[in-house]
């Protein structure tokens, strides 16, 4: 993504504060970022946007992490007819039984641990890739889990947001459908 201005941007830069709300909220479901984001309106270049998502998704205290997290599905079961989960999970969608079977257990492990969704930016990545890492990370201290899970959300919410700037109209289009 360059740091010039696109179509998607500026379209996100005029709309009305609720549509707006309602685009960062399926991007990322914490109300603190999304007021965050929303403040700091227009932005310049989607360089600007990048930049303000990261300092907002640095500054969620628990609650709000806890907010964010809450609006992902776990691995390997995105929500049924939410094209955005499916499409970030594709690397699960060929997954034989057997890892479908292994990550069901190996989030519900995760989750009893940590009290939250597994979260990992599961763009591009193999079934075996986020098995592997949920593996790892369920023996990390629950600080160590907070601080990945920040850097994941801080990747999921770039791709999300890139999306917005490059496709905003069609994306947006879709919001009440």
């Amino acid at each position: 993504m360059t740091s010039s201005s696109t179509p998607g941007l500026a379209r996100f830069n005029t709309l009305a504060d609720d549509e707006a709300a309602t685009a960062l909220h399926e991007i990322c479901a914490s109300a603190a970022w999304g007021r965050a984001i929303l403040s700091r309106r227009p932005y310049a270049t989607a360089e600007a946007l990048f930049s303000a998502s990261d300092t907002a998704t640095a500054a969620l205290d628990a609650q709000d992490l806890a907010e964010a997290m809450a609006g992902h599905p776990p691995i390997g079961r995105p929500k049924p007819g939410d094209p955005v989960s499916s499409r970030e999970q594709r690397g699960m969608a060929g997954a034989t039984e057997e890892l479908k079977a292994e990550m069901l257990a190996l989030n519900l492990a995760y989750q009893e641990r940590f009290g939250h969704v597994f979260l990992i930016c599961a763009t591009g990545a193999t079934g075996e890739q986020m098995r592997d890492a949920v593996k790892s990370r369920t023996g990390n201290t629950p600080e160590q889990e907070r601080a990945i899970v920040r850097t994941e959300l801080g990747k999921i919410n770039r791709i999300r947001l890139t999306r917005l700037v490059t496709e905003g109209s069609s994306e947006l289009a879709t919001e009440g459908e």
